[in-house]
């Protein structure tokens, strides 16, 4: 166990969530103690801002949130640092999924994600019942509400800047098939990918992501960069945890993760892995 550190970053899916997209009263009371012992906690998140909206509990106090894997930062609702696609690569990169009818949804800044009218049944379609034995509960459910009450579906692109897109398939070969798409896209268009599972991959700004998001955060508080330490479960998370000095995984994160990392959690997201392990190292 290390040092008692001065700033935490916490991923949300699979590390303050749990499977069922929700934090427990548990994990929010520990980052609220936390935080009143002077240390820093942010969340750090795949989420655009909005989402975020839609699963953090009443009552869940943190110092700031860096959103869409870096490309945002947020105190409250006030912007610190924000970075956006172009227009014409949405453009491009809509085209593209189209080719290949892969869901998609686009985040614009300020405004409820876009998958445009034309693509709307094939985009329906990847989440039909019944659930692929290998899709996570947690991203099945997601999808459904996304579809159900979080997308609008519009005739056209909706702004002019765009923080991610977040693409996803029933199977890994769709999704796989895309992802080398998107690789042959990148000669031409420049953007980074991230995936948090085998069924999805998001797409943003190149050379932006979790840590660079943490960087900008951190200068913006004028905080040390050698007493940080991340909580995290997935490959969207792996730069955050190369980043801060004392980097942990989840108990439920695949193994080359918990490979990379100075320490793994005794429990995992659905056993309030975050709570039991910041309650031990906090001594609460």
């Amino acid at each position: 166990m290390m040092e008692k550190p001065k700033v935490i970053f916490l991923d949300m899916d699979g590390t303050i969530l749990n499977h069922q997209n929700v934090v427990s009263e548990k994990t929010k009371e520990i980052i609220n103690e936390i935080r009143i012992l002077g240390i820093f906690v942010f969340i750090a998140t795949g989420r655009s801002f909005e989402e975020i909206e839609l699963v953090a509990p009443k009552g869940l106090h943190v110092d700031g949130y860096i959103t869409s894997n870096g490309m945002a930062g947020y105190i409250g609702k006030k912007v610190i640092f924000e970075h956006s696609l172009t227009r014409k690569t949405v453009e491009e990169v809509i085209e593209k999924a189209r080719e290949n009818k892969i869901y998609y949804e686009l985040f614009p800044y300020g405004h409820p994600r876009i998958t445009l009218k034309q693509d709307k049944q094939y985009v329906i379609d990847e989440i039909n019942d019944p659930k692929p034995d290998s899709v996570g509960i947690n991203e099945w459910l997601s999808r459904k509400q996304a579809i159900k009450d979080e997308i609008e579906w519009t005739d056209q692109i909706v702004g002019e800047r765009f923080s991610k897109f977040y693409f996803f398939a029933r199977t890994k070969e769709h999704i796989n098939h895309w992802k080398e798409q998107l690789h042959l896209l990148k000669q031409d268009v420049e953007f980074s990918t991230s995936t948090s599972s085998d069924h999805n991959v998001e797409l943003m700004v190149a050379n932006k992501n979790k840590a660079t998001g943490i960087k900008e955060m951190l200068d913006y508080f004028h905080l040390p960069e050698d007493e940080t330490m991340a909580i995290g479960d997935s490959n969207n998370d792996v730069q955050m945890l190369q980043f801060v000095s004392h980097a942990v995984a989840m108990k439920n994160a695949p193994d080359y993760l918990k490979e990379l990392v100075d320490d793994v959690t005794d429990y995992t997201c659905d056993e309030d892995g975050v709570y039991h392990y910041l309650k031990t190292l906090f001594e609460l």
